[in-house]
């Protein structure tokens, strides 16, 4: 080595000579830190237990806690804690199975805006490819904290990643089907009724544009002091709005697609859609069949089984286990049609396709509301991963955190649409799979997005995942989407449940459970009022896409009465109701036995 060489390698000297031999020093000790790190066993594997992690589960055995004579426990595997030195192969371990946890709930939006849009096969793929691109861009930036100024920043700091938001996809159901309505996107009716939607890719392209523009509500919202937030938005108001998101989903996708897909559903007598997925399909079969009931219920039983005997790694992914059981056996029984595979390009990436950007007026409302709540949602994520992470809940850094998320979840709302994909917000997800593995270091979140943007460039993955027969979808989002709902009950196990919050509950409840059994109850309530003012007439609109959108209207009920109606305070020490029933805490009543 030359002297020159030696000489430029060095910091570049300062004023202060204890400056310098402390940088001088850092710079030594990370290259040798980085160096230990991959040339040692430690650095690569380090304490933990990778067979506990891969080790099959025995029903029936001992439950964790207890232990049979003779039998020692097996020692839980290490906490790795936000910033922790994490051995390279955890860290990519970890962060495939985050990925791939993660990875269900991120294709199916992209497969459901498609069909519902009847777009073509090489369109499709590319949403799903550019979903799982910008879910790992924006994803690095969520976990990334990124100081802006004072108390401000960008990113919760905590292992958070975001994928496209349940609610939105909920939504644009509403304003697709608007579209299709009033003409802006093209369809035909048969003699006998049936209606049968032309392919509108503008219709998605109007949906991006609406989202951009309202994002910049989401990013208001997020310099509002995060306690106020909570008490506009309490535990009553959020569990309501989630717990009505996965329900319509469960009736509006997850049961249609698992009776042989949603175009089909009917059994219309005309049409391309006569049999499901269409007539075209290599072994089509009427809607609600044995064999299509029977594909979707092998997934189902799939992440069942899974849940009993799989592993650690795999309970965290059982989603996929249930996907990729599904297509094996579909596939053998020639079921799948892999033409969408063949026709995928190897390598693609961001703006491959392109849509119209356009705002749609009649869904600027819906679209702000669903940003109210996508910013709800995000204060319990943020919450569920500060407390699985074993970082403080409450306080000033949790309110930071909780700021810096919302206003990522703004910003990546625009730039999300800027990267053609739908309003992408924080995911809960992965919050079992840190309380699972023990392992909350933002280096194996770092690896997931790696893992995402790669599953996205790589063309045919988003073929595979779009040749999956809507039996297997429609049996694995059931699951996926009644798992949103259980979280919104969850939620809901949060409020104190006294006379008031029984009588908000149910007036948000009647609007949303009467939507999601009389989906068209609102849609004719204007029909008699056509206004020759455009403006009037997409207001109108827009009001009855949010009446006829369970989650929409629930939300706002809850939201209006939970402000207008006062708080009841119960004496200390009395729990009763004003309807006579005595709440009696069994737990408090043992301990005091003992």
């Amino acid at each position: 080595m030359s002297i020159h060489s030696t000489v430029k390698d060095q910091p570049t000297p300062t004023q202060d000579p204890v400056a310098d031999a402390t940088r001088r020093w850092d710079v030594r000790a990370g290259a040798a830190a980085v160096y230990d790190k991959v040339t040692t066993k430690h650095g690569w594997v380090g304490d933990y237990d990778y067979a506990w992690l891969c080790t099959p589960t025995l029903p029936f055995s001992w439950p964790p806690g207890r232990r049979s004579k003779g039998k020692q426990r097996k020692r839980a595997p290490p906490f790795y804690a936000l910033d922790s030195e994490l051995p390279i192969l955890l860290a990519f371990t970890s962060g495939l199975q985050h990925a791939l946890a993660m990875l269900a709930g991120l294709i199916t939006p992209p497969i459901i805006f498609a069909n519902t849009l009847n777009l073509d096969a090489e369109m499709s793929a590319y949403m799903i490819s550019a979903s799982l691109i910008g879910c790992g861009i924006l994803s690095f930036v969520q976990m990334s904290r990124i100081h802006l100024f004072k108390n401000y920043y960008l990113g919760t700091g905590l292992l958070s990643v975001v994928g496209t938001s349940f609610s939105t996809l909920s939504t644009a159901d509403a304003i697709f089907s608007a579209m299709y309505a009033d003409g802006t996107c093209p369809s035909t009716t048969a003699s006998d009724g049936t209606v049968t939607k032309g392919p509108c890719p503008d219709a998605y392209g109007m949906v991006l544009g609406t989202s951009l523009i309202c994002a910049f509500l989401e990013i208001f919202m997020s310099f509002v002091p995060a306690r106020r937030l909570q008490r506009i938005f309490p535990p009553m108001v959020t569990g309501t709005v989630i717990l009505m998101i996965g329900a319509s989903l469960v009736g509006s996708s997850g049961i249609p697609d698992w009776g042989g897909g949603s175009n089909c559903q009917g059994r219309p007598t005309t049409g391309e859609f006569q049999l499901c997925p269409s007539n075209s399909a290599p072994r089509p079969a009427l809607w609600g069949s044995p064999e299509m009931i029977g594909l979707g219920f092998l997934s189902f039983i799939s992440i069942i089984l899974t849940e009993l005997f799989g592993s650690p790694f795999l309970k965290n992914i059982s989603i996929i286990v249930g996907l990729v059981v599904g297509c094996i056996v579909s596939g053998a029984a020639g079921y799948i049609d892999g033409s969408s595979i063949t026709t995928a390009p190897a390598i693609t990436f961001l703006w491959v396709h392109t849509f119209k950007i356009r705002v749609y007026p009649p869904a600027i409302l819906p679209m702000l509301a669903v940003y109210i709540s996508v910013a709800m949602e995000a204060i319990g994520d943020i919450t569920a991963s500060a407390e699985v992470s074993r970082v403080a809940v409450d306080g000033e850094e949790f309110d930071t955190r909780i700021q810096g998320g919302v206003l990522s979840d703004g910003v990546g709302g625009f730039f999300s649409a800027l990267f053609t994909v739908a309003p992408l917000s924080l995911f809960a997800q992965n919050n079992g799979v840190i309380a699972v593995t023990r392992c909350a270091n933002r280096t194996a979140g770092r690896f997931c997005c790696f893992f995402l943007i790669l599953f996205g460039v790589l063309g045919k993955i988003s073929g595979v995942f779009l040749a999956i027969p809507d039996p297997v979808l429609g049996g694995v989002t059931t699951f996926l989407f009644a798992s949103v709902a259980v979280s919104g009950v969850r939620v809901l196990s949060y409020t104190r449940f006294t006379r008031r919050d029984r009588f908000v509950l149910a007036a948000a409840l009647s609007f949303g459970i009467g939507d999601l059994l009389v989906p068209d109850v609102f849609t004719y309530l204007f029909d008699s009022v056509q206004h020759p003012n455009k403006g009037l007439q997409g207001l109108f609109n827009s009001i009855t896409i949010i009446l006829s959108t369970p989650f929409l209207v629930a939300g706002i009920v809850a939201v209006v009465l939970n402000l207008i109606l006062p708080q009841e305070d119960a004496p200390d020490g009395d729990d009763d109701d004003d309807d006579g029933v005595e709440v009696v805490d069994v737990e408090a009543d043992a301990a005091e036995k003992h």
